[in-house]
């Protein structure tokens, strides 16, 4: 048996690594599934533990009001060191960019155990954008023993690098979001906490949190959105994400417009809802990017580099910036023209078929444990 310890600490992570503990947790005799939370994102985290039924055995609520990245990460390393000495694992898997994946796979370093790292190989290339994100992932990956690529393209990446030790395994994001939208199809679950919507209108979702959007960008991306806001035909739902650099020029600008809704960030299975009967998701979150392709709805990002390629060359997201006037056109287009929509509507998702958490599991059943670096 491997005990395997799971360190995260955000709602993105969560939804991610959900999948793989299920499926590890499905073998007994094989795994010890043993899970660390940092509570980076406290209550958006806790949203998905309960969608997909996951206990903790260790939560580090290391999270704090006004947090830096510097406090943050110190916190977490500390925190982490106990965990490992008490649980003493053969494996810590760690997901992604965020500093919960960069504080877990730099205490596994330092306490002598391998690191598996799902959704490796990501690259914009770019260490300012995403920040911090770029970094996390480059280092992180460094630091893995075993690496789980999504994708041809990361895969690629991380040979570049150097890395051994690689398996494509597609995306674990898709096999979440396909469970929940059958669910949903099926009645087996509820969307609650939507606001009152008009099927009549075509529904533009909205999310954005990226630290380099702060100040102008969010500005430029809020003069987009009022505009497109006075077209009859749409109404547009942002779910704002609850940094004050997000919060006060979207309320400020779009509070007063009647057919703008800002709510909350939903739990998962709402938020698959409403992406689910969207007609543009317009983001800079990367998971977006993934989940789209297998709801059969086209995505517009506003970052000017993504380390999710191959969406983009498939067709089925398009890099639009915080430019006003290109959210607005890309926007149109997708509204206006039927058969372009339907034609970046029907795309097959480049990210996976919903296996890649069994792959995962039947590649970890395989493998022993390794040096911590490969």
């Amino acid at each position: 048996m491997q005990r395997v310890l799971f360190v995260f600490g955000t709602r993105p992570e969560a939804i991610k690594l959900a999948p793989v503990i299920r499926r590890l947790r499905e073998w007994p005799a094989q795994f010890d599934c043993r899970v660390a939370v940092t509570g980076q994102h406290r209550g958006m985290l806790d949203q998905v533990l309960d969608v997909f039924s996951i206990a903790t055995d260790h939560d580090l609520n290391v999270m704090h009001a006004g947090q830096s990245l510097h406090g943050l990460t110190s916190r977490m390393i500390a925190a982490l060191e106990g965990v490992l000495a008490a649980e003493n694992p053969q494996w810590v898997v760690v997901h992604g960019d965020t500093t919960t994946a960069l504080a877990g796979a730099l205490s596994a370093f330092y306490s002598h155990v391998p690191v598996a790292h799902v959704e490796a190989g990501l690259r914009t290339g770019d260490f300012q954008s995403p920040f911090p994100e770029e970094m996390n992932r480059v280092v992180v990956d460094r630091l893995a023993a075993l690496h789980f690529a999504p994708t041809e393209t990361a895969s690629a990446h991380l040979r570049a690098e150097g890395a051994t030790r690689i398996h494509v395994t597609g995306n674990t994001g898709i096999d979440a979001v396909l469970e929940i939208r059958d669910g949903l199809e099926s009645g087996r679950l509820r969307a609650d906490g939507l606001p009152p919507l008009d099927p009549a209108r075509k529904r533009i979702v909205v999310t954005g949190h990226r630290r380099e959007s702060f100040g102008d960008g969010f500005l430029r991306i809020c003069s987009a959105l009022a505009a497109l806001a006075k077209r009859g035909d749409v109404e547009i739902v942002y779910a704002v994400h609850p940094n004050p650099n997000v919060t006060e020029p979207v309320h400020r600008m779009l509070g007063a417009l009647p057919n703008v809704h800002l709510i909350e960030p939903l739990s998962y299975v709402p938020f698959v809802e409403l992406m689910r009967t969207s007609h543009i998701l317009l983001t800079d979150s990367g998971g977006i990017q993934e989940e789209a392709p297998s709801l059969g709805k086209p995505v517009l990002v506003m970052r000017d580099k993504t380390e999710r390629p191959e969406a983009v060359s498939a067709g089925t997201a398009r890099l639009v910036g915080t430019d006003p006037a290109r959210i607005q056109a890309e926007c149109a287009i997708l509204l206006d023209d039927a058969a372009e929509y339907a034609r970046r509507a029907h795309i097959h998702n480049p990210y996976g078929d919903g296996q890649a958490a069994v792959r995962i599991r039947d590649i970890l059943v395989n493998t022993n444990s390794a040096p911590t670096v490969a």
